[in-house]
This record gives C-alpha cells, sequence and structure tokens, in this order.
C-alpha cells in the first residue's frame, strides 16, 4: 500500500511540474530594441511588446518568462526550444515562411529611416555616398541593404561598399554621438527615441522600406499562435493594445489592428 501511495505521490509531482511547464510561455526578445523591449532603470524589463505579451498571458493563464536572445541568431535559438517564440519588434518576413516558421497576424506598420547628427549635411538617402553608415546585424534593415530588390544598390555606395554592422542599436547610437558613423538605418519608432535620447540627432522622413512586426513560432506551432492571436484581438476589443500604444508614444495609425478611420 506504500509503494502505491508513494507512486500516486510522484505521478501527481509530475503532472504538477509538468503542468507548470506548460503553463509558462516564454518570449524571446531583443533586450535593448527601445519602445519595444529594453531595461528600465530598476533593471527590469519593459516595453511594448512585454506589455502586450503579458497581457496575453493573463488571459491564456499563462507564466510569462522573457528570455534575452541574440538577435542575429535568433531562428536558431528559436529552433533550439531555447524560447517559445521571437516577439519583439520582429519583422514578418517571406524567408521565415518559407523555411517553415509559423507567423502571426502583423500587429504593427514599421518602415525603415535614416538616423543622422542635424550639421550632417544628410538629407537624404543620396546624401549617404561615401559615408560610414550603420545598422544592427541581423535586422530588416541590414536584410533591406543586401537585397538586391531592396536598397543594396544604395549601400554599395556607402564607405567601404556596405553598412558597418553593430551588435545592437544602442552601439550604432554611440558611434554616431561620438563621430564614428554619419548615419545610422534603423526602425521608425527606435529612430525617435534615440533622438529623444541623445542631443542633436535627427530623424529624416524618407521611407527606405516598409515592413510589418509580427510574431514567430516554430515550425507545427499553430496552436500556440492561434491562441495567442485570439488573446491579442481581446486586447484589442477591450483596448489595452491601443492603451500600450499610447504608453509607449507609438503612432496610432501604425497600429495596424486598430480599426481604420473611414
Amino acid at each position: 500500500m506504500k509503494k502505491a501511495v508513494s507512486l500516486i505521490l510522484a505521478l501527481a509531482m509530475m503532472l504538477t511540474a509538468a503542468a507548470a511547464l506548460a503553463e509558462t510561455f516564454r518570449q524571446g526578445i531583443d533586450p535593448v530594441y527601445d519602445p519595444f523591449s529594453y531595461m528600465d532603470e530598476k533593471g527590469e524589463y519593459i516595453g511594448f511588446d512585454v506589455e502586450l505579451c503579458k497581457a496575453v498571458c493573463d488571459l491564456n493563464g499563462w507564466e510569462q518568462e522573457l528570455v534575452p536572445i541574440d538577435w542575429d541568431a535568433k531562428l536558431i535559438s528559436l529552433n533550439a526550444n531555447e524560447h517559445d517564440c521571437i516577439w519583439s519588434g520582429m519583422t514578418l518576413t517571406k524567408e521565415m515562411a518559407e523555411q517553415g516558421f509559423v507567423l502571426s497576424f502583423a500587429y504593427y506598420d514599421n518602415y525603415q529611416v535614416i538616423l543622422t547628427k542635424k550639421d550632417s549635411g544628410i538629407e537624404s538617402s543620396k546624401d549617404l555616398a561615401g559615408k560610414r553608415v550603420a545598422v544592427q546585424r541581423g535586422t530588416s534593415g541590414a536584410q533591406l541593404l543586401e537585397d538586391p530588390e531592396g536598397q543594396l544598390e544604395l549601400a554599395k555606395t556607402f564607405d567601404g561598399g556596405a553598412p558597418v554592422l553593430m551588435d545592437d542599436f544602442n552601439i550604432c547610437a554611440l558611434e554616431l554621438d561620438a563621430g564614428s558613423a554619419d548615419a545610422v538605418i534603423v526602425d521608425i519608432p527606435v529612430a525617435k527615441r534615440l533622438a529623444e535620447k541623445y542631443e542633436g540627432f535627427v530623424v529624416l522622413e524618407e521611407n527606405l522600406g516598409s515592413e510589418q512586426y509580427g510574431i514567430c513560432f516554430r515550425a507545427g506551432d499553430e496552436e500556440l499562435c492561434k491562441k495567442v492571436e485570439d488573446a491579442l484581438m481581446k486586447l484589442v476589443e477591450d483596448g489595452t493594445y491601443l492603451a500600450l500604444a499610447q504608453k509607449y508614444e507609438l503612432d496610432e495609425s501604425v497600429m495596424c489592428l486598430l480599426p481604420k478611420a473611414e
């Protein structure tokens, strides 16, 4: 009888542990991607995507776990089961879909811009010829500058015939501030935040390439994706999606899940 009771208790503990594991949703984030996912002065991760995911987890009864990742190796770490998704200002691409990754619907419209200094003499992409231009490796901006159908021809005019790849946009900004870079190719919301942070930084209006943000899951995770999407739409309906956009000063016109005014 004691053995039977011990086996029952052991089985119960295993089932409890498995249930707890299943209820944890591991969000893979770029840890320095303000305003979507970044660390505040208290050492805690915050941002639009961080809080939106937390709200999704609350609706689904999951425990949110934030997993800072190497953005350049994000698909590798996802396939290695180091996190359950990539959700951090991530651009949806046809290459990801072709590789079998499950992609959510888009929740944010984005485009690439030029971040530079007021006194740089750079007023458009035509002025980047011979300039040292920085971009974060593994980002859609970097891919845009490598794409023959994107801005490859523009990148060939840069100093060295290509952009300078850096580990994150904070480093790009430091290089620009120090004069080691003349410009940065970056997502518009990130560019605006950096322009607020650094005196003398300006964001040019020119749109170098449009894209959309979404969430990436491993192949076969269609059901998980659907649960996240269903929860997201509830957050749109109850106003949480818009409230978070306003909290992080995101332009409402690019929040593509909001109903469009007629």
